[in-house]
């Protein structure tokens, strides 16, 4: 069994910056990788950026590339997400995941585990 856990949403006022964290625990995978998440209310799940194990493919959506950064430290089972110029359109609950497979996707029937996430809103 896998855990995965959030921290680090909030209230920030608009272009300010959050770094959100996800802690995985239990069964230890020869080879992972890790993405993030996140719907707004009223709105389908979207995809924001993904990372293999090595930390040598990472993906971000259009919404947030140049903004946002992933980053992962595999010797504490974290992957971070850094969000920067934060935009009140960003205003989410955001989940990571994490899938055996090596190969990072933007595609969230591929990932096997899922965090419960946390609440990130942008004031204007």
């Amino acid at each position: 069994q896998v855990q995965l856990v959030e921290s680090g949403g909030g209230l920030v006022q608009a272009g300010g910056s959050l770094r959100l964290s996800c802690a995985a625990s239990g069964r230890t995978f020869s080879s992972y990788a890790m993405g993030w998440f996140r719907r707004a209310p009223g709105k389908e799940r979207e995809f924001v950026a993904a990372i293999n194990r090595s930390g040598t493919s990472v993906y971000y959506a259009d919404s947030v590339k140049g903004r946002f950064t992933i980053s992962g430290d595999n010797a504490k089972n974290t992957v971070y997400l850094q969000m920067n110029s934060l935009k009140p359109d960003d205003t989410a609950v955001y989940y990571c995941a994490a899938r055996t497979g090596v190969v990072a996707t933007t595609e969230w029937g591929r990932y096997d585990y899922w965090g419960q996430g946390t609440q990130v809103t942008v004031s204007s």
